[in-house]
């Protein structure tokens, strides 16, 4: 991430947007998700099913909504992540961009490393992976 905050986003990851904008939000800490338009179109109608639902639900929506941006690419591939939402990752410099099936989600490195790589035990990635492929 350079100082402005933009961080190169690669081709592959910018195809998913078909030349179009992601939302990018906090939903959990403590990283960044960007979403794909046709994936937040999804999202929006689960927000809107659930506050039909349950009205005592729309501050949560109104809340969740409120720290939704939208992004796009610009013409070197960048996107700018708000400073706002830099803080809330605790992103300063370098950054880990990592594709999660239909998201992107937006680590500093060293906190992926201690959660992610940190936490699952060796022997149950291997049978999670075995019961995945096997």
């Amino acid at each position: 991430m350079d100082e402005k905050g933009r961080v190169s986003f690669p081709s592959a990851f910018r195809q998913e947007a078909d030349g179009g904008a992601f939302v990018l939000l906090q939903w959990e800490k403590p990283y960044l998700t960007l979403f794909p338009q046709a994936v937040w179109a999804e999202i929006q109608g689960r927000l809107v099913d659930f506050r039909k639902a349950e009205p005592e639900a729309w501050h949560h929506v109104r809340r969740i909504l409120s720290e939704a941006v939208e992004v796009s690419p610009d013409k070197q591939g960048r996107i700018l992540i708000p400073s706002w939402l830099q803080e809330a990752a605790s992103l300063d410099g370098t950054v880990r961009l990592s594709g999660n099936i239909d998201r992107v989600e937006i680590w500093d490195p060293q906190v992926y490393a201690e959660t992610v790589e940190g936490t699952a035990r060796p022997d149950e990635l291997a049978e999670f992976k075995y019961r995945l492929f096997g």
